[in-house]
């Protein structure tokens, strides 16, 4: 039943990637945001994201969950239509549309040749960061969670090996195996650090108990390594502004979940910038 259902989801984002690369970029933005804020709650849990939003923000108001949830479809609907504008990113046809802020930060690391952690989360649109990054002369690797939907992984898989980042690794213990073969070959590292995972010390995520990756602290334990947070948010429409940190040293001294810990901190900053580009339907404190 469900390669049935997923072949559907396939046949019908297919014959969208299509009617939007006849549209083009902006034009195609502005209609998957529109399709998506209309069908997007079809999908997904609404309780669960009121719930995640209420344990971020505790305070808030209806009216302002209401308007995040719905922007947050609408960012997930400029997201999937810009898959198939990725390679006209890639060779800089929108090199305008993408304000970048601390170039020189990347600079710095290809020139010392010294392999780096850049963490970041599912922000708007994420696959830049590491596009740009990779772009900018620099070794990377990246670990991704392969999409339930076979059928449109295998499409998804083939987009970002060869417009995002060519060393795409899947997550898992030799996932993780192959991370430190590729660090220990210089490649520096592209970890998304928000997602809920299956093993991890449950560490505090806007002050609530969340299982968390500890990757980035583990390879900072082990060979001393500098972690670099990487941002990206949606300006307006189709365009970005991706903010490259300062390197951030951590002692030897520091364990492994209170750098983890710290990091947590970093990802809620962004996450409170702008609430409605993150992604809210992960069950992320399960």
């Amino acid at each position: 039943m469900n390669t049935i259902k997923y072949f559907i989801q396939f046949l019908i984002i297919f014959f969208f990637f299509i009617i939007y690369r006849i549209l083009g970029l902006k034009i195609a933005s502005n209609l998957s945001s529109k399709l998506l804020k209309i069908f997007g709650p079809f999908f997904r849990s609404r309780e669960l994201m009121e719930k995640n939003i209420l344990k971020a923000f505790p305070n808030i108001g209806s009216n302002q969950i209401d308007k995040i949830i719905n922007n947050m479809w609408g960012n997930y609907g400029r997201i999937l239509s810009e898959y198939v504008f990725l390679k006209n990113f890639r060779k800089s046809k929108y090199q305008d549309n993408i304000e970048i802020i601390g170039q020189d930060i990347l600079e710095d690391i290809k020139k010392r040749n010294k392999p780096v952690i850049f963490i970041s989360g599912h922000f708007n649109n994420f696959e830049l960061m590491a596009m740009h990054i990779e772009k900018s002369g620099i070794n990377l690797a990246t670990l991704y969670r392969p999409l339930n939907n076979k059928f449109l992984n295998f499409i998804m898989e083939k987009i970002r090996k060869k417009y995002i980042c060519k060393e795409q690794i899947k997550k898992g213990i030799a996932g993780t195996r192959q991370l430190l073969s590729y660090f220990k070959k210089d490649f520096s590292i592209a970890l998304m650090v928000d997602q809920r995972v299956s093993q991890g010390p449950r560490l505090d995520f806007f002050k609530q108990g969340a299982h968390t990756t500890t990757i980035p602290a583990q390879f900072v334990k082990k060979f001393n390594c500098k972690i670099v947070p990487i941002y990206i948010e949606r300006i307006n429409g189709v365009n970005f502004r991706l903010t490259i940190n300062e390197p951030i040293s951590y002692s030897n001294d520091q364990s492994t979940e209170d750098i983890t810990f710290a990091l947590n901190r970093i990802i809620e900053k962004m996450i409170i910038k702008n609430p409605d580009q993150w992604i809210w339907s992960h069950n992320r404190w399960k």
